[in-house]
C-alpha cells in the first residue's frame, strides 16, 4: 500500500505577503490625485480643521492689510496733488486777482486820460459862478403869456441904458403875444426886484424883441469886438435871469459861424430863451433864440443864435464904430 505525503506548510512570510495583497485587492482603487492631495493636507481631527482656518485667516488678513496699506499709499497720494493743485491754484488766484487790479487801475488811468482834455474843454464850476457874477445885474427873467393865455418865460438882457430909461434885448419868441394889441403884461425880475416892462420894438426874421422899462443906469454887458468873432469849437455860455446864484447858465459850443449867425449847442429852451449868449470873457456874442432859423429848420439840440451887431439892423442903433448900442430902434 503506497502511502502519500503531507503537503507542506506555507512558510510565514508567504502568507503573510499573501494576506496583504488580498487586502490590498479587497480595497477599492484611490484616484491619482484626489487622494493624495487628502492624505497630505486634509485635516484628520477637530485641532487641525481649527489650524487650517486658523491660517487661511491670517492669511486673509495678511492679504486685506497689503489691499489697505495699498489704497492708503493711493489715498495720500491723491492727497498731496490736491494739496499741491489748491495751493497753486490759490496762487493762481491771486496772481489773477493781481493782474485784474493792474488792468484795471491802467483802464482808469486811460479813462481819466481820455476824460482830462474833455474837462479842460467843460468849464469848471467856478468858471461858471464867476460868469454868472459878472453878469447877473444885466440879466433879468421874463415873465408874460403866451397866445393861449399860459404863462411864458425868458430872459432879456441890458444893451444900453440912460438915467432914466434901460433897454433889455430878448428872443421875439418870449413875448410875440405882446405884438398884438391888448397884449398881456411884460414884468421884469431880478431876485425881489419887479418891473414892467413895454415891449418896443422887434425883428421877425432876426427872432429879436427890445424892451424898455422906466429904471435907468442899468449896467449892461460888454459886447464882443468886431475884431474877435467866435470861433468854430469854441465854449459859449447862455446865462438865464433866474437861480439861487443870481442866475443860471448853460454851457456849450460853436458848430459854425456864417453871416446867419452862431449855431451852437448850449440850452436856450424855457428861461433861457433870450438870454445872453456869452463867450468866456463874458462879452455877448449873440442872443440865445430857440425859434431862430435861417436855414428853415430848428432843432432842440444846435441852435442859431443871431449875432449881436445883428440887433442894430432894426431894434437898435449902433454908432459907426460905436463898441455896443447907442441908442434904441424906432419904435413899432
Amino acid at each position: 500500500m503506497r502511502t502519500e505525503a503531507a503537503p507542506e506548510a506555507p512558510e510565514e512570510g508567504a502568507v503573510t505577503r499573501s494576506s496583504r495583497r488580498s487586502r490590498r485587492r479587497r480595497q477599492p482603487a484611490r484616484d491619482s490625485t484626489g487622494g493624495r492631495f487628502r492624505d497630505h493636507f486634509v485635516p484628520k481631527s477637530i485641532i487641525g480643521i481649527v489650524a487650517l482656518l486658523l491660517a487661511a485667516s491670517i492669511g486673509f488678513a495678511f492679504g486685506g492689510t497689503i489691499l489697505y496699506a495699498y489704497y492708503q499709499y493711493r489715498l495720500d497720494k491723491l492727497d498731496t496733488k490736491l494739496t499741491k493743485f489748491t495751493s497753486q491754484f490759490d496762487d493762481r488766484a491771486k496772481a489773477a486777482i493781481k493782474d485784474i487790479d493792474k488792468e484795471r487801475d491802467a483802464a482808469r488811468k486811460q479813462v481819466r486820460d481820455e476824460i482830462e482834455p474833455i474837462k479842460e474843454l467843460r468849464a469848471s464850476g467856478q468858471t461858471l459862478k464867476s460868469l454868472i457874477d459878472q453878469v447877473k445885474d444885466s440879466v433879468w427873467l421874463v415873465q408874460t403869456q403866451n397866445g393861449f393865455g399860459q404863462a411864458q418865460v425868458g430872459s432879456a438882457f441890458v444893451v444900453t441904458s440912460d438915467a432914466e430909461k434901460s433897454y433889455l434885448l430878448t428872443s421875439l419868441s418870449v413875448v410875440r403875444s405882446a405884438t398884438k394889441k391888448p397884449g398881456p403884461a411884460i414884468v421884469l425880475r431880478r431876485g425881489d426886484e419887479q418891473v414892467n416892462a413895454t415891449l418896443w420894438t422887434w425883428q421877425e426874421e432876426r427872432d429879436l424883441a427890445l424892451l424898455i422899462v422906466d429904471k435907468g443906469s442899468l449896467p449892461r454887458i460888454k459886447w464882443v469886438p468886431q475884431s474877435d468873432p467866435p470861433e468854430f469849437g469854441e465854449r459859449v455860455f447862455v446865462v438865464a435871469g433866474i437861480g439861487g446864484a443870481g442866475g443860471s447858465i448853460t454851457q456849450g459850443f460853436v458848430a459854425d459861424v456864417s453871416a446867419s449867425g452862431i449855431q451852437h449847442d448850449a440850452a436856450v429852451t424855457g428861461a433861457f430863451a433870450g438870454g445872453p449868449l456869452l463867450n468866456s470873457k463874458g462879452e455877448v456874442l449873440g442872443t440865445g433864440s430857440p425859434a431862430y432859423a435861417p436855414l428853415g429848420f430848428t432843432s432842440d439840440r444846435v441852435t442859431f443864435a443871431p449875432l449881436i451887431r445883428m440887433a442894430c439892423e432894426k431894434v437898435l442903433k449902433c454908432p459907426e464904430g460905436a463898441p455896443d448900442a447907442g441908442g434904441a430902434g424906432a419904435r413899432r
